[in-house]
């Protein structure tokens, strides 16, 4: 199995051992960059050097993902280890940033922590409807042939798929294409289970925009027009929940990825450079 590589260190968070990066300086705002389903913190590289000289930038492998690995968890309990690792780090007063399924982490981790202060919701709609996802989705929900086909899923298949996260003609190169694979590879084939069955019936009961108004916080959404999973139509729910909301034309599904300048100009127009 090809080895994940990490970038951070190790943290003992309430007895799971959790990868942890952080960069910038300590004394600015804490910024909390929590990735999205059959991803890891890497998806932030190319967005954290835009953030770094100003925030005190914080990313985490999220449970069953990456160099943390384990269990699969659904967003809540991946809020409650995200908050453990926040004390154990001494951050208070950090803006929550979610991309996709690490959006629901982050709504989570404002319901429940007195540490965060604002929330920013990335390419994540409120809920399934009239999202569009590849063929196959249903297959890899089942619990053991969605373990067997992850496992056997070769390259060329896995890069196509992922390919769909990214807007139409968005080349990625040779090194993201390896990323993707090995992101694939090192999540727990459960996750599968969680985002797309168990999160479609949490949704269809408590959606995010009605979670992200009940946090009361300072909130953000930002949307690529081009997403291929959600478009741009949750734009009006979320403005109606409170958020400031933006829209990137030229992105799909990843704009950390695909646009990362115009997502940091948003944040650093949206979040305050210090704590104070």
């Amino acid at each position: 199995m090809p080895v994940r590589p990490r970038l951070g260190r190790i943290l003992t968070a309430g007895g799971r051992s959790v990868h942890v990066r952080e960069d910038g300086s300590r004394q600015g705002k804490p910024v909390v960059l929590l990735h999205g389903f059959s991803a890891s913190l890497q998806w932030f590289d190319r967005l954290t050097p835009l953030l770094a000289d100003r925030y005190r930038v914080i990313r985490v492998d999220l449970l069953g993902h990456g160099s943390t690995g384990g269990e699969p968890a659904d967003a809540g309990e991946q809020a409650r280890m995200v908050e453990v690792v926040l004390g154990v780090l001494g951050v208070d007063g950090a803006a929550a940033v979610g991309h996709s399924f690490g959006a629901d982490v982050a709504i989570a981790l404002a319901e429940r922590s007195r540490r965060i202060g604002e929330v920013v919701v990335v390419a994540q709609a409120p809920d399934y409807e009239g999202a569009t996802f590849p063929p196959g989705n249903a297959l890899m929900a089942q619990r053991f042939l969605g373990a067997f086909a992850h496992r056997m899923a070769p390259r060329p298949v896995v890069r196509t798929v992922a390919a769909y996260a990214f807007a139409p003609g968005f080349r990625p190169g040779a090194a993201l294409d390896e990323q993707t694979y090995l992101d694939h590879r090192a999540m727990h084939p459960g996750m599968f289970r969680v985002v797309l069955t168990e999160r479609r019936d949490r949704m269809a009961t408590c959606p995010l925009d009605v979670q992200l108004a009940r946090t009361g916080l300072p909130s953000f959404a930002i949307l690529g027009s081009r997403d291929r999973f959600y478009g741009a139509r949750s734009a009006d729910r979320y403005a109606a929940a409170g958020a400031r909301v933006e829209i990137l034309p030229d992105a799909g599904h990843s704009p950390t990825v695909e646009a990362p300048g115009a997502v940091a100009r948003l944040l650093r127009e949206f979040l305050p450079a210090s704590r104070c």
